[in-house]
């Protein structure tokens, strides 16, 4: 039974609701491609507000595609396992036995956590990875780097498909060589890729920082691409940041309307920004 008192906070929220409907309108029938890193994915209940906003986000009319990193939990599988990693120039190497440890986290572990959080909500969440239905084929990277890929042929039909059948795809970073290798891809770049080949209206980049800073610490909440170059060239956009805004150009340059790098630890971050004036983080359009 509902309760019936009249207080500030019901009144508040019934008047944001309302203040919400021109973005509700405005996304129907949008695609939003959400990359939600291992760090941002935070507690049980922290995983089970964000699957309830996606669910939400559905409810109106979006269709939303989940595409998840999980660092963390890679390294600390292989530690249980006693493999060791090594670096070229700061990035893994990875080789069979590590590729092996990459899959059965990401395609297990991880994405069935995502899943399960979506149907605790009322959503029908649906685990994949990039090997599904060839949605992303993959060349080797660097031969340095093992079994790592870069996404070059996509075919986005199966997440057509889920979505005329009310269902929200979770996809872990992993993508099919042409010789049938498994590869390793950064989760950003399948984001982003995948968010091109959809044509998306956004990709939101969920990570831990409040978004892109200019030389004196601010948030910049709105940027164009030509920005982006800038400050990248003259060092203000550096360390972590950068391949985040070099996948935010790629996306761009491949059809996605716009790009938001916003904190995924924050409360309904992706609802904030979708559905209100303020918006969340820092929203890269084009020039």
């Amino acid at each position: 039974m509902k309760k019936r008192d009249m207080n500030h906070d019901w009144i508040a929220t019934a008047q944001t609701l309302s203040h919400a409907l021109p973005y509700l309108q405005r996304y129907d029938g949008a695609t939003v491609v959400i990359k939600l890193g291992g760090h941002a994915m935070g507690s049980d209940e922290a995983m089970d507000s964000f699957a309830r906003d996606v669910v939400l986000m559905q409810q109106v009319g979006v269709n939303p595609v989940i595409v998840h990193g999980g660092g963390p939990m890679i390294n600390a599988m292989l530690g249980r396992l006693g493999i060791k990693s090594e670096f070229v120039n700061g990035k893994r190497i990875t080789d069979k036995e590590t590729v092996d440890v990459v899959e059965m986290v990401l395609s297990g572990l991880v994405n069935k956590r995502i899943v399960q959080a979506l149907n605790r909500q009322g959503g029908m969440g649906v685990g994949l990875s990039g090997k599904d239905a060839n949605l992303m084929i993959c060349d080797q990277t660097d031969p340095a780097l093992g079994f790592v890929g870069t996404p070059k042929d996509m075919d986005p039909t199966l997440l057509h498909n889920l979505f005329a059948n009310d269902m929200i795809p979770v996809i872990a970073p992993l993508g099919a060589g042409r010789n049938g290798e498994t590869f390793n891809v950064n989760g950003d770049t399948a984001a982003g890729a995948i968010a091109a080949a959809l044509e998306a209206d956004r990709l939101l980049l969920l990570t831990d920082v409040s978004g892109v800073k200019d030389a004196d610490g601010v948030v910049v909440t709105e940027l164009k691409t030509a920005q982006i170059r800038e400050m990248t060239r003259t060092g203000v956009i550096a360390g972590g940041m950068i391949p985040k805004t070099e996948t935010a150009l790629d996306a761009i340059d491949g059809g996605v309307r716009a790009v938001v790098i916003l904190d995924g630890r924050a409360p309904n971050a992706c609802l904030l920004e979708l559905f209100t004036e303020h918006g969340a983080g820092s929203l890269i359009r084009p020039d």
